[in-house]
């Protein structure tokens, strides 16, 4: 199958890999594969840059920063988000 080049990576590969992108874990081949995606595709940009901004925020969060009931709430809705049953936003 012939793709153009920056979508030999979907949108959901991506997601896949945004983490291990942000920590700079990709081989070059595949991060190569990532940013021409990046450059095409302005809902990925927008995604990768909202983690981004998630990453740095939470990086300044302490645990005892947390009420224990928006703890327990961000803990349900993480886990919800794992097994597919999170509540609609």
């Amino acid at each position: 199958m012939f793709l153009t080049r920056g979508l030999d990576i979907d949108c959901n590969e991506l997601v896949e890999l945004v983490t291990a992108y942000l920590d700079d874990a990709l081989d070059p081949d595949t991060r190569r594969r990532f940013t021409d995606h990046l450059d095409l595709c302005d809902g990925c940009g927008t995604y990768v840059e909202q983690m981004r901004q998630t990453v740095r925020l939470t990086g300044a969060l302490a645990s005892d920063d947390l009420t224990p009931d928006l703890r327990e709430t961000l803990l349900t809705a993480f886990r919800g988000w794992k097994n597919g049953t999170a509540p609609p936003a």
